[in-house]
């Protein structure tokens, strides 16, 4: 007696790129097309096979005219020189940034430590505060400067321990590099000055 139900489904396993991360098959629509395709047909011939063998192109090119392929092929090529200017640029500002680590005063004794930039190299703040807190048994918190970007302010003088915990690349802090830090004093103005000005 046959089922009720319909023919079986077999099970897709979908191949995934390893260039841009998506499914083989959508390769085309993702920043890096040229090196997807090289990187499929080295990996697994079958796979590109199926997707781009001479048979599959020639049915894809048979639904588009000519000067849609052409446009479609100079996009793509468009978006991977976009993408990999992107990604330079963003390289360099990587290496040209610097972590500034700021100590000021609050009072005559007491010190605050203002960690800036943190968040340029994929560090969350949040979590890099609170890593802070545990570690040094004290407030610490996200907070604006006065030009608007955000800073983690710790209670302590704790400048030279943070600069080992980044060379130690302890916790959250991984992937920030302990040799691009600047350190800043920052001085409280003495109240002479500040009503002299």
């Amino acid at each position: 007696m046959a089922s009720a139900a319909g023919p079986s489904t077999k099970p897709i396993t979908p191949h995934y790129c390893a260039i841009c991360s998506l499914p083989t098959e959508y390769c085309e629509f993702g920043p890096s097309f040229s090196k997807c395709k090289t990187w499929l047909e080295s990996e697994d011939k079958d796979e590109y096979e199926r997707l781009w063998g001479e048979g599959n192109l020639a049915a894809r090119i048979g639904t588009l005219s000519v000067e849609k392929q052409e446009k479609l092929e100079a996009d793509a090529v468009k978006a991977e020189k976009k993408a990999a200017k992107k990604a330079e640029a963003e390289a360099k500002k990587k290496g040209e940034t610097k972590i500034i680590i700021k100590r000021s005063e609050r009072t005559k004794r007491k010190h605050q430590t203002h960690v800036q930039n943190l968040e340029l190299f994929g560090i969350d703040l949040k979590k890099a505060a609170k890593l802070f807190a545990g570690k040094f048994a004290t407030g610490s918190s996200v907070s604006k400067t006065p030009q608007g970007e955000e800073e983690i302010v710790i209670q302590g003088d704790v400048g030279d321990e943070i600069v080992e915990m980044l060379r130690a690349q302890v916790g959250v802090l991984k992937g920030a590099p302990a040799d691009q830090v600047t350190r800043v004093e920052v001085k409280k103005k003495k109240a002479e000055d500040e009503a002299a000005a």
